[in-house]
């Protein structure tokens, strides 16, 4: 064997020595060799923290349960039926603002907020507070005196959920039907709507206008 290939050999064993002294102080003892450390996913509890808030969030009224929404939060106010954490955040930021609601008349004040929804949280709605004395709210109907039609062409889905027979899912349509059709130009042509039938839109004459 020439000189020259001797010391190649003796190279590539004292790299192949080496290569292993280095592997081995890598390794903690008691490793396997080709052991592979996986990162903690919860090290600082986000994973965690983010699993608990969701699972609070879609935890079910129990029987007898209510929330108490001047008081409570907005991640247990969205406990409420058709109550999303969008609007229980507006209503949580128009109790700072207004003070406590006292009632559903108080919170009836918050946009997105219509008789259709108190009727559906009444069961599970509480209220500890007491109206703050002068705080703005909707203007009371006069004494005696009818509410006036609603505008058809500019009610919200809350608005329209009130009106007899609509109901959350017809008033959805309707504002549905509305903007990919453009205004409606006579109260029959809500009979276009799915599910507003002709004797439905008889009906809302007095309580619906069309300008």
């Amino acid at each position: 064997m020439h000189s020259t290939e001797r010391r190649a050999l003796l190279l590539l064993a004292g790299l192949a020595v080496a290569g292993h002294g280095v592997r081995l102080l890598a390794l903690r003892p008691g490793d396997a060799p080709g052991a592979v450390e996986l990162l903690s996913t919860a090290s600082d509890g986000s994973a965690a923290a983010h699993k608990d808030s969701s699972v609070a969030l879609a935890r079910p009224l129990e029987p007898g349960e209510r929330i108490d929404l001047d008081r409570a939060p907005p991640r247990e106010i969205a406990r409420l039926p058709r109550v999303g954490l969008a609007l229980a955040k507006r209503i949580v930021a128009d109790r700072e603002t207004r003070g406590p609601f006292g009632g559903p008349a108080g919170l009836d004040r918050v946009p997105g907020v219509g008789p259709g929804l108190l009727r559906e949280i009444a069961p599970f709605a509480a209220f500890s507070g007491t109206p703050t004395p002068g705080a703005p709210g909707p203007a009371p109907a006069p004494s005696g005196a009818a509410a006036p039609p609603l505008a058809l062409n500019s009610a919200t889905v809350a608005q329209l959920d009130s009106l007899p027979g609509i109901g959350p899912a017809r008033a959805a349509a309707i504002v549905r039907e509305r903007e990919r059709h453009g205004p409606f130009t006579a109260l029959e042509d809500l009979a276009r709507v799915p599910g507003v039938s002709p004797a439905m839109v008889r009906k809302l004459h007095e309580l619906v206008r069309v300008p």
